[in-house]
Parts: C-alpha cells; structure tokens; sequence
C-alpha cells in the first residue's frame, strides 16, 4: 500500500482542497556549496541598555541537529528573533545559507524561504482534523478560486501521509487537534512545519510539559528530522540533549560560552560554573 493510500477515506480538508499549484521545491533558492546554512557574524542586540545578544558568532552546517543550551537570559530566545526576521540586530550579519542576508527579509519572507520555527506552545488549530492541520499547513495557492476548484493530488496526499508517519499521528488522523494529548499537538505542530518545506528548523522547547514516553518519541523524531532538514533545538532539559546531542553551543550573557560535543560540554568548568552546576 503506498504511503497515500494509507489515508483511506479522506480527500481533502476544510477548504475543499488546497492545491498543489505555486508550491516551492524546497531548498532550491538557497547556497549551501560551501556547507553551512546558517551563518551569524558578531549579532549584537540591545532592549534598553541590556545586550541580549552581544557579538554573537555561530554556523550551523547544512542537515546539521544542533542543540542550544544555557542559562534564562543567555540569549535563546533572541536568537531565534533575529533568525526569524522578529527582531533585527544592531550589529553583525545573519545569512541563509550563502546569499540570502536575512537582515533583509520580513518574517514571513523568511519562512517562505525555508526557515520554520515552533514555539515552546503548540499553536494548531484545534477545531480541525489532524488532516486538515496538515492539509491547511501545505505550501499551496490559496487564493479563494482556487481553493474551489481544485482538489489535493496524490502527491499532496502521499506527502501528507509521510508526515503522519514521521510524526507518528497516523492512527490520529481523523481526530480533532484539540483532543490530542499535548505532546501529540508538539508532533503535530512540527509536522505542520514540514508541510511547509523548510530547509533549517527551530524547535524551542520540544519537550517542555512531555510525559517520559513522550519525550523518548521526540528526540527519536528529531533524530530522523536530521540529514534531511537542519534543526536547531533549543531546550533546558538535559537528559534529552544528551539523548538526541551531536553537537551543543551554549550561550551565556549573549555569546556563545562553549561549543562540542556533549561530553565535552558537560566537563566545562565555565557551563558548570554558570549553568549545570545550577
């Protein structure tokens, strides 16, 4: 049975279908010749004197997981602000891959050029079908006429159903978002992200709120997001960074305090000093 197949009985979502049409190839517009897709150069951000983020140097390679850790106020979150086009640095560059300068985009010309972020909260819209999530998340035209006259494909279908594997909601898939556990709805969300093609994943928090077993799905989740998509994963809990860690940066008072490998990290005076020894 194909992977399309696998979603018997539904056609299409709330909209009557959205359509493939206009959809972008994922990855097509950006550089990674040289290997990284994510390049910032001496980030600095300021709010009222306090410096967020304070000549801030890191790259991410191309299908890269990278895991991000430090301290409340090491700069996480701004990070990910000045990634995502919500904020703009004071100082230094932020590209995409090796032609895109993001300092230039909006946000949501970012994400269409393939950067997709999830908020710690997961945000899906829970009146609709688990489908329909996905189905509404698709990059498509979906402009009003469009969504009239046509109907998903079996390349959307097959697509949707890759991800209802991947994010491990198959036997979900007619279910209400709203009643889907909470880590359920994290899955769904990251899975939503994937409709949209993205080429780099921001992933704040993962697991904050997950049951055990939840948490074990989701570092197997991210583990398999890898090669294919760059991730970056920002997250306080330890024992999951050490499950999921190739390679960890930790941020402290804006700057990156250390970078390596999790063993490497964990024996550092300097994390000890000011984050694991907390």
């Amino acid at each position: 049975m194909s992977a399309a197949a696998a979603v018997h009985g539904v056609d299409a979502g709330p909209s009557g279908a959205l359509a493939g049409a206009g959809m972008r190839v994922a990855g097509t517009d950006v550089d990674t010749s040289h290997g990284p897709i994510l390049y910032l150069d001496g980030v600095s951000v300021s709010f009222d004197g306090f410096k967020a983020l304070n000549n801030l140097s890191l790259t991410i390679d191309d299908g890269e997981l990278r895991c991000i850790i430090g301290p409340n106020g090491a700069g996480k979150t701004t990070m990910m602000d000045v990634i995502t086009g919500k904020t703009r640095p004071d100082a230094g560059t932020a590209f995409f891959g090796q032609t895109i300068d993001l300092a230039q985009l909006t946000e949501a010309e970012i994400a269409h050029a393939g950067i997709g972020r999830k908020f710690q909260k997961p945000t899906v819209f829970e009146r609709h079908s688990v489908f329909e999530n996905l189905e509404l998340a698709m990059k498509a035209d979906k402009r009003a006429r469009t969504a009239v006259r046509a109907r998903l494909s079996g390349a959307d279908l097959e697509r949707i159903a890759e991800t209802l594997e991947l994010i491990q909601l198959r036997d979900q898939v007619h279910r209400p978002a709203g009643l889907l556990s909470h880590g359920q709805k994290q899955w769904l969300e990251i899975g939503m992200l994937l409709m949209q093609e993205p080429r780099l994943l921001l992933l704040d928090e993962p697991v904050a709120g997950m049951t055990d077993e939840e948490t074990l799905r989701t570092a197997e989740l991210c583990q398999s997001l890898a090669g294919r998509h760059s991730v970056v994963v920002v997250e306080h809990d330890m024992d999951f960074i050490a499950r999921i860690a190739r390679k960890v940066t930790v941020l402290h008072e804006g700057s990156v305090l250390a970078e390596g490998p999790m063993d490497t990290v964990q024996a550092d005076p300097r994390v000890i000093e000011v984050y694991l020894g907390r």
